[in-house]
């Protein structure tokens, strides 16, 4: 079993800076991948980004350019930094980890087995 335990959500002006965080506690050996999806309220949960342990990438195309990845590998933590805010970014994010094997990590939600509680992300105009 993988647990998930994301921080660092908060509330900020349009154009500012935040820093999501994501631990992975348990049988991490079994991932290959973590992600970060978005869910605004009445919408479904989106793709934002993901990254496999070996080192590829994927964003979604909203958030190209203002968004990246970084891991810590020795603490199984990713964090998705998040730049240039805008109002529309607001959501709960939710972190997530798969063992879907691939040479690019997956971006579909019905490929991520875990999932954390998610993290609020509030951008005032």
């Amino acid at each position: 079993q993988v647990r998930l335990v994301e921080s660092g959500g908060g509330l900020r002006q349009a154009g500012d800076s935040l820093t999501l965080s994501c631990r992975a506690l348990g049988y991490v050996s079994r991932t290959y991948a973590m992600g970060w999806f978005l869910q605004a309220p009445g919408k479904d949960r989106e793709f934002v980004a993901a990254a496999n342990w070996a080192g590829a990438e994927r964003f979604a195309e909203s958030v190209k350019g203002r968004f990246s990845i970084s891991k810590d590998i020795a603490q199984n933590i990713m964090y998705l930094q998040m730049k240039g805010l805008k109002p529309e970014d607001t959501a709960m994010y939710y972190c997530a980890a798969s063992e879907v094997e691939g040479s690019a990590p997956p971006s579909r939600n019905s490929e991520y087995r875990y999932w954390g509680q998610g993290t609020q992300v509030t951008v005032s105009p």
